[in-house]
């Protein structure tokens, strides 16, 4: 008797993974003038996925990733953590997403899904439409890292050019190349080797999932958190209005030990920092 496949659900949001071109040779101007692919129009053209596990989708959304922010997050998270509580044979949960802002939807997941199954984040540098498109070899290969039972325990994960990545720590470095992913100083985790095998290095050890403090459960609204960058010349000027504007909290992205000019340091410190 043939092995019970594992459970893979695939929670689609659009981005370039599922982006339709004019040409074959269209790798900028899809976003714009092109459609997405439905999930099922994506696993439609990798059908080797149902080798591999019990593939089932729904498009929970469906747009470019700069769209995406702070409600999608919590639309994603609350949709995930559902998933796995009314399913407890779910192996693994894969996301589609834009690249632009994969990284910070991913490491929300990161701190917000309360469970210890995968969930593996992907998406792609090229539509499934251009040549030598990304797009198809990383849904497999998230397929196949959100099925493997060493996954798990893991927090969130990105898979992109065969690399495997903590959500702490990826970063996108690059516009245009298919490496672009990176983990820098910390290096990825592992591999989905080209034998269809699931290769780990090492682990991440900072606290995530399950042991984190933060629920998004019955949360309907993030509280409003803006960042400021600090920079030659800087003066007060933004952290004045990010105060003046009803944020309930700010980050200041300071120069190296956190410095900032003095202009910009008496208007953060004005009424002891309150909201900062």
């Amino acid at each position: 008797m043939a092995a019970q496949r594992p459970k893979v659900r695939i929670v689609a949001t659009g981005g370039s993974i599922s982006g339709i071109g004019p040409h074959r040779l269209d790798y900028t101007l899809y976003p714009e003038i092109g459609r997405r692919m439905s999930i099922e129009e994506m696993l439609a053209r990798i059908p080797e996925a149902q080798e591999i596990a019990e593939v089932q989708g729904e498009n929970l959304i469906r747009v470019g990733s700069t769209a995406i922010g702070p409600q999608e997050w919590l639309q994603m998270a609350q949709r995930i953590n559902q998933l796995f509580q009314e399913d407890s044979s779910l192996s693994g949960v894969v996301v589609t997403h834009g690249t632009a802002t994969l990284e910070e939807t991913a490491y929300f997941l990161h701190l917000t899904v309360k469970s210890e199954r995968p969930v593996v984040v992907t998406g792609a540098m090229r539509p499934p439409t251009a040549v030598g498109t990304d797009a198809d070899l990383n849904l497999l290969d998230a397929i196949r890292l959100a099925a493997c039972p060493e996954a798990a325990g893991r927090g969130v994960l990105t898979v992109l050019n065969n690399e495997i990545q903590s959500a702490r720590d990826v970063t996108k470095t690059n516009t245009f190349r298919v490496e672009t992913f990176k983990s820098r100083e910390l290096g990825f985790l592992g591999y989905t080797d080209s034998d269809g095998q699931v290769v780990f290095y090492r682990s991440t050890t900072r606290k995530h999932t399950t042991a984190t403090p933060f629920h998004v459960t019955g949360t309907q609204v993030l509280p409003r958190v803006d960042i400021v960058y600090a920079y030659g010349g800087a003066d007060g000027l933004l952290v004045d209005a990010v105060r003046q504007h009803g944020s309930e909290g700010m980050v200041l992205v300071g120069l190296p030990l956190a410095c900032c000019s003095w202009a910009r340091r008496r208007s953060w410190t004005r009424e002891g920092g309150r909201g900062s």
